[in-house]
């Protein structure tokens, strides 16, 4: 919602109200400024004004304060030690041992994500391909039953609403899985469009779970739990089978990691009975539970898109290197514009670089030419921990956007170089 409040100056301010908590008998107000402001400001209700990330807020008003959701698994990743910290409105799991560990055992072993934060959408009936083609820029219509495709959601402006994953479960049934933070904002605009359509749209985010089982050992190690061959499942394929003594799991042959393994569509209720059952099997293979963190480097070095950080409601698919899953053989929501775009070339594109000296790259960071002139800013980056260097991703102009090209992170007082390579980072 947006609210009226005063900051410390006295002056009356309009801003999106976040959160309100009690703590310590002050009220709080957790508040963005404007959609371009990065950091969010705490403020109390006797005016005084807090600015700190999104993250050291979250570290001083913890779940306990600030109410979030639980996953069916909360319990569980407590028992194991888990650091816990507030992620789009849940309390996830973001680090266990730590992230180098935890990282080098999907890369190398296998490793288990609970990720049941993810939206889930199912869309039905004689109009379900229509809604689908008309909001998502990739083509539905080359799906066949068991297979999944990487889309997004185009908004009215030329950027995205978000990325998702659309799978075909039967004829006329369709499943769309949508980032967390985002489950609101996409069932509105899908909604919206679907008033034209009447497909049977249904939100189940809230009762189901999804474990994502990634790693090149993730198949041998979990195939005693299915009767099905998991090594014949291609990438961005699925089937609906058994899976750890439960029937009618989606097992899907997609991740986030670019380490290999599956994604484990389930019931609330289900998901305990296949967390156990996947770490019985996996003991042999020194399986380990994965938290947030290390999800995120994994896909840094694979140079996937992060929702919120490399692309947003103000980027398009097309900046964001993403025209391979923007058809232009059908029409969907701005369709035109980016055809135009596509004809007439973007001014900034998205860009992958490694750092040449020590140093790491972190979101928010500018990117400057080499006379100190700023030229684009860093949207994701991090210190590589399988190849131990710098790397990042980030918007630059198109003119400087080529494979070796120059450019230099401003990482505090020093303008550190980069050179511009090609995705992913690291080969898996």
């Amino acid at each position: 919602m947006v609210g009226n409040f005063e900051k410390q100056t006295g002056q009356p301010h309009k801003g999106q109200i976040i959160i309100t908590a009690q703590f310590k008998q002050n009220t709080y107000l957790l508040v963005k400024l404007s959609k371009q402001e990065s950091k969010l400001t705490l403020i109390c209700a006797k005016q005084k004004v807090y600015r700190f990330s999104l993250r050291l807020i979250f570290d001083i008003f913890t779940p306990q304060i600030i109410q979030m959701k639980n996953t069916a698994l909360t319990k569980t990743h407590e028992a194991l030690g888990a650091k816990m910290v507030p992620f789009a409105g849940y309390n996830m799991p973001v680090s266990y041992e730590g992230v180098n560990i935890e990282h080098e055992t999907v890369r190398k072993g296998v490793g288990v994500f609970d990720v049941s934060h993810m939206g889930e959408f199912l869309v039905g009936g004689p109009k379900a391909l229509d809604l689908i083609q008309k909001v998502t820029s990739n083509d539905a219509s080359k799906l066949t039953i068991g297979k999944a495709q990487y889309s997004c959601l185009p908004n009215e402006t030329g950027g995205i609403v978000d990325d998702l994953i659309v799978y075909k479960i039967k004829e006329e049934q369709y499943l769309l899985v949508v980032n967390a933070s985002n489950i609101d904002k996409d069932w509105e605009h899908i909604s919206k469009y679907n008033k034209e359509f009447g497909a049977d749209l249904r939100n189940i985010s809230d009762g189901y779970s999804l474990l994502a089982i990634q790693g090149p050992k993730a198949v041998e190690a979990m195939q005693s739990l299915t009767s099905i061959d998991l090594s014949a499942i291609k990438f961005y394929s699925f089937e609906v089978a058994d899976f750890g003594g439960v029937e009618h799991v989606i097992i899907s042959a997609t991740g986030y990691t670019g380490s290999g393994g599956f994604e484990i569509y389930c019931k609330n209720e289900e998901v305990q009975q296949i967390w156990d059952k996947v770490f019985e099997a996996g003991t042999s293979y020194n399986i380990k539970p994965i938290g947030l963190a290390a999800r995120d480097t994994l896909r840094l070095e694979m140079g996937y898109c992060l929702y919120g950080n490399d692309i947003n409601d103000n980027t398009s698919p097309l900046e964001a290197g993403l025209l391979w899953i923007t058809k232009f053989n059908k029409d969907f929501v701005n369709s035109e514009f980016l055809a135009k775009q596509k004809e007439e070339g973007v001014t900034k594109k998205l860009v992958a670089f490694e750092l040449d000296e020590k140093g790491i790259p972190r979101h928010d960071y500018d990117i400057v030419d080499a006379t100190g002139n700023k030229i684009g800013v860093v949207t994701s980056g991090t210190m590589s921990p399988s190849m131990g260097k710098g790397i990042g991703l980030g918007y630059v102009p198109t003119a400087i956007s080529q494979i070796g090209d120059k450019i230099y992170i401003q990482i505090r007082k020093n303008a550190v170089p980069a050179t511009i390579v090609k995705l992913p980072f690291y080969k898996a």
